[in-house]
């Protein structure tokens, strides 16, 4: 119930058909249709205005280019939700993205006494959402707040229908239970010391909220307290909406069908792929840094030269060994050093610390009740050596001369009217290990990895306002050194 209650599966229908006969007005009803929900799930994600803002842009985006792939048009709301959810995910990888900014509240015309008792009824849903983990608040919101069924539920989070019904079920006796807890805590906490002990600020932090519902749960007293009834969509009614901006709507849909950005439409739309066969995007998986990808090279020279020495050993040991004893030794150090996975940056793929942002999954998408949980990838396979017969040769006494280290060379990007535009850098002189150290402007950058002499990359930087007023730059700097300008709007 983020706002009124959402079209009915017939609109879903029309507007999906609409949309993939290329009607530019059918666009328009989209967004007047789904945007403020959309706006409001994406800040619950983000929390940021400026985020929420530019999620949105993309979701219309990308669910204009790839519609034609929507196998079930009348769940086209659904489907515009996992755009959303992908497309946040995506953001909240980013160690550029902006924050700080939250959106205004919805404004409602209510009395000072009306507020009053919302504001106390939300200090009670939030001391009871509290005890749940953030993807059963996330499932909460979905199936309740904005009213998806958890077909489309399963859809969003890319998790298969069985999991979905277990996930929201879970979720309501979870918050069913903390809910009493919260309201005994509220109302009876005179009759038992330990409920006065545990609440003795409001609203209930996490961890003093699962304590309580696990107190309440085994305390005689608090059994026979009496607490009135409350459903879940009531209680979350009451919950704050995100303000969409109102000059949002002409910066939308001015992205989404001008010509002279469908280049910029593209690479949107590449960020929603890959989809599974039912057309519903597969869940956000952060992309490792190409630094870490080729991390093995730039310690190639010193592991060959340990290698030599080892081997003249290994062999002697070995010969020895065999001599004395007859069996065949084996060597487990011999293989190459793993390379171990610290993790991606950001929060896109468990859960989140913040406890009002749902925690986000990776897993495999199953949008309808026929789909089963894709396989997950099998572990690659890492290259071991194998010993040969040829004798090693003598090791030099002249150790080997380190590799010559270049320079960084970069070129500014001028993006105009698009959202983003490319900066090329090269390697002069030698290789370069390189990554990008900041931004100034309303800029956002990332990316890092290793060029030999010569060689080139590049590195998209894109603008994080969304209204574009003037002309405006700003600049990408890198490490080891080099600044590139960018121009934009």
């Amino acid at each position: 119930m983020a706002g009124e209650p959402g079209p009915g599966r017939n609109d879903d229908h029309r507007l999906a058909d609409s949309l993939r006969a290329g009607d530019v007005i059918a666009l328009t009803e989209v967004y007047d249709t789904y945007a403020p929900f959309l706006y409001d799930y994406c800040h619950g994600l983000l929390r940021d205005r400026v985020e929420a803002a530019g999620a949105l842009r993309n979701v219309i985006i990308a669910a204009r280019e790839h519609v034609v792939r929507l196998t079930e048009p009348e769940r086209l709301r659904g489907w515009l939700y996992a755009i959303a959810r992908k497309e946040c995910m995506r953001r909240r990888d980013s160690p550029n993205r902006h924050l700080g900014q939250e959106a205004p509240e919805a404004e409602d015309d209510l009395t000072p006494e009306q507020l009053a008792r919302r504001e106390e009824r939300r200090l009670l849903a939030h001391s009871a959402l509290a005890a749940l983990n953030g993807r059963q608040r996330e499932a909460i919101d979905l199936s309740v707040r904005h009213e998806l069924d958890e077909v489309d539920v399963c859809g969003v989070f890319g998790i298969p229908l069985e999991e979905t019904l277990a996930l929201v079920e879970k979720a309501r006796d979870d918050l069913a239970a903390a809910l009493r807890a919260a309201l005994i805590a509220q109302n009876h906490w005179k009759n038992c010391p330990s409920v006065a002990a545990l609440t003795e600020s409001w609203p209930l932090t996490p961890q003093t909220s699962a304590s309580l519902v696990r107190h309440v749960a085994s305390c005689p007293v608090c059994a026979e307290q009496e607490t009135p009834p409350l459903p879940p969509d009531r209680l979350l009614s009451v919950l704050p909406i995100a303000a969409i901006p109102a000059d949002l709507r002409l910066d939308v849909l001015t992205a989404a069908t001008a010509e002279d950005r469908a280049g910029n439409r593209r690479a949107i739309a590449a960020w929603t792929e890959p989809f599974d066969e039912y057309g519903w995007p597969l869940p956000y998986e952060p992309t490792a840094p190409r630094a870490r990808d080729r991390a093995p090279r730039r310690r190639g020279p010193v592991l060959a030269a340990v290698a030599v020495g080892a081997g003249m050993l290994i062999l002697c040991v070995g010969a020895w060994s065999w001599l004395h004893s007859g069996n065949d030794g084996t060597n487990a150090a011999a293989n190459g050093p793993s390379v171990g996975d610290s993790g991606s940056p950001g929060d896109s793929s468990g859960p989140d610390p913040l406890p009002s942002d749902p925690s986000p999954t990776v897993t495999s998408p199953s949008p309808t009740g026929s789909k089963s949980p894709s396989k997950s990838p099998s572990p690659s396979k890492s290259p071991s050596k194998t010993p040969t017969s040829r004798p090693p040769t003598t090791p030099t006494t002249r150790a080997p001369e380190p590799p010559r280290s270049g320079r960084l060379s970069v070129s500014g990007c001028a993006m105009g009217k698009d959202d983003s535009c490319t900066i090329r850098i090269t390697a002069v002189g030698g290789a370069v290990n390189w990554r990008v150290t900041g931004t100034s402007g309303e800029l956002r950058a990332s990316g890092g990895g290793r060029l030999s002499q010569g060689e080139s990359a590049s590195v998209t930087v894109s603008r994080t306002n969304v209204i574009c007023w003037g002309r405006k730059s700003g600049s990408v700097s890198f490490s080891p050194g080099g600044t590139a300008g960018v121009s934009y709007c």
